[in-house]
């Protein structure tokens, strides 16, 4: 009976000692591990706040990069769409070219068609020249129309434009001019004054006319409504186109149409022109003078006096001075 109970009591002890020690143990660890604990964590909180500001600053950078390409696409794109802009502008540019080249293509052989025809047409009419000229006797220049030599280079008109040539005879003037010219097919030069001295073109004043097909019809054209202010005397106009276009190397003819004379002296108008148109070394004038009359006023009986002296005035500067007198019967 005390024997059991004294091994009770052993076991007891033994237990409780045992018991103690592992409570103890377990309290130093939990000790210990409370100290440790801020450290460990203070390092954790320290590495994790760094990673932290690591990645935050990463994320800045690659924002900014982003940024960056995001604006270089921008640009990328922009210069893209010029680049094609331009190759659409390009390919209508380039539709227009072929266009046209088809076109001046077509065109060229049309000229090309053309321009054979022409010469054709050039070869067939050279020989028809070349028989016109083995059939034809050529025009001598210093030859005679109608009793009118032709070897002027240059011609003047002086046109009485007085009322009575207006009214009466101004059809018949533009069919004598138009004919005076027909004998000359070209001349260097052409003029024409009224019996005033006054010039149809002034912008031609003091200078030749060029002689063209255009001029030529624009001067008689022109001659159906040229009026201007007459005294009914060519003397004015006659010395004007003289000393105006007087010159030792040129061959000029002077026209005067007109129908009467009225007033002045006839042999002073003579000396006068006799002084200004100067005889040339071969002891002919430099200036011809050839006079068409007009018979307006052979019907009145006051103005008779003044187209005798139209007649006597034109026979004798035609005379003097190598030209013709032409007397015309009718209207």
């Amino acid at each position: 009976m005390k024997k059991k109970n004294r091994l009770l009591d052993v076991f007891n002890l033994s237990f409780l000692d045992v018991v103690s020690c592992g409570f103890g143990a377990i309290i130093l660890l939990l000790v210990i591990s409370k100290v440790s604990e801020p450290i460990a964590l203070e390092k954790i909180s320290s590495d994790l706040s760094g990673l932290v500001t690591e990645r935050k600053k990463q994320i800045f950078e690659l924002r900014g990069q982003a940024k960056v390409l995001n604006r270089e696409l921008r640009a990328k794109q922009n210069q893209l769409s010029q680049y094609l802009e331009s190759i659409a502008r390009l390919e209508g540019d380039l539709s227009l070219v072929r266009g046209k080249y088809k076109n001046a293509k077509t065109e060229m052989i049309s000229q090309s068609r053309i321009a054979k025809q022409m010469q054709s047409a050039k070869q067939k009419l050279t020989e028809d020249m070349q028989k016109l000229r083995d059939v034809e006797k050529p025009m001598v220049f210093n030859s005679v129309i109608g009793g009118v030599p032709v070897d002027s280079q240059y011609i003047i008109f002086v046109i009485d434009t007085s009322g009575s040539m207006q009214r009466y005879a101004w059809p018949l003037v533009r069919k004598k001019m138009a004919e005076i010219l027909k004998i000359y097919p070209q001349v260097k030069g052409l003029q024409i004054l009224n019996d005033m001295g006054d010039y149809m073109y002034s912008q031609y004043a003091g200078r030749w006319i060029p002689d063209t097909p255009a001029r030529r019809r624009s001067i008689l054209s022109r001659l159906g409504s040229w009026a201007p202010f007459s005294n009914s005397s060519p003397v004015e106009g006659i010395t004007s186109a003289i000393r105006r276009f007087y010159a030792s190397d040129k061959r000029i003819s002077i026209y005067i149409f007109g129908d009467d004379f009225s007033r002045g002296s006839i042999q002073q108008v003579v000396g006068t022109v006799d002084r200004i148109n100067k005889v040339s070394a071969k002891g002919e004038r430099r200036v011809r003078i050839h006079a068409v009359g007009f018979p307006v006023l052979f019907q009145d009986r006051e103005a008779g006096l003044s187209v005798a002296r139209f007649s006597a005035l034109m026979r004798r500067l035609a005379e003097d001075n190598n030209g013709s007198f032409v007397g015309l019967s009718k209207l």
